[in-house]
């Protein structure tokens, strides 16, 4: 079970979607923070820090925002509020299929925040994903990355997710992704996976595994079943970035 949030931690968690919202309306009108600075009267200084979730503003200031934007404070401040599954983009899918490179290209084009949960993994963990394995194992590996996909979740209403290719064979957090985001299945070839991982320098899971090519096909095979359950899939095989790019653009569209 985990452990309950401290006060702290609650409220910089809410200072986080709070300061996200600001910055998704923002960001959905093509509107500077210059321009929100001059329509509010609130200084730049001010609405940089409320954005990145450091600022806590007063509810004076705090209505200004709001009143610039022309959108009730009531829904700032609401903690309950949950965004449109469609407001999340989840990219799933075995490593190498692309998912880092096609899920920055789509968050700055959208304009929504990129998160790679391997990374918020190692944040929670203090630790690189190759350490939580050798230290703690896979259950506890899988306990990190649970608590890191509910700390995305929490401070990001809008974002494209990068997850790990394994996330899907734990059937409660695969279970939460599929309900708070539009997941995407990015798929290629077995030969595909095989070069791009090459190309990336790093071969975990793959690395002291003299047949990792048919280590590559099993794993395919193996989560094929769950990996169809995402609302989509693409395949990425023998395609620019840019033409997968644009394909996934007119899916979310």
């Amino acid at each position: 079970m985990n452990a309950p949030l401290t006060v702290e931690q609650q409220e910089s968690t809410y200072l986080a979607r709070l300061g996200e919202r600001v910055r998704a309306w923002r960001t959905d009108q093509g509107m500077t923070r210059r321009a929100l600075a001059e329509a509010s009267g609130v200084s730049e200084r001010y609405l940089a820090q409320l954005e990145s979730g450091q600022g806590n503003m007063s509810v004076l200031l705090l209505r200004r925002v709001a009143r610039a934007m022309g959108v009730p404070v009531e829904r700032l401040v609401q903690e309950d509020e949950q965004p449109p599954r469609a407001a999340r983009i989840a990219l799933i899918g075995l490593r190498g299929a692309g998912k880092s490179t096609l899920g920055k290209k789509l968050a700055e084009s959208i304009g929504a925040p990129f998160v790679e949960l391997d990374r918020e993994v190692e944040k929670e963990a203090g630790a690189r994903l190759g350490e939580v394995f050798a230290m703690y194992g896979q259950e506890t590996y899988r306990r990190f990355e649970r608590r890191a996909l509910e700390r995305v979740l929490s401070s990001h209403p809008r974002a494209v997710i990068a997850v790990g290719g394994s996330l899907v064979t734990d059937a409660a957090t695969y279970k939460l992704l599929l309900d708070r985001c539009l997941c995407i299945w990015l798929k290629t070839t077995p030969e595909e996976h095989m070069s791009r991982v090459i190309a990336q320098g790093d071969m975990r899971p793959f690395k002291g595994r003299s047949a990792a090519l048919d280590e590559i096909r099993k794993l395919l095979a193996d989560r094929e079943r769950l990996y169809g359950r995402a609302d989509a899939a693409i395949d990425t095989s023998g395609k620019p970035v840019r033409q997968s790019l644009a394909e996934i653009r007119r899916l979310i569209a």
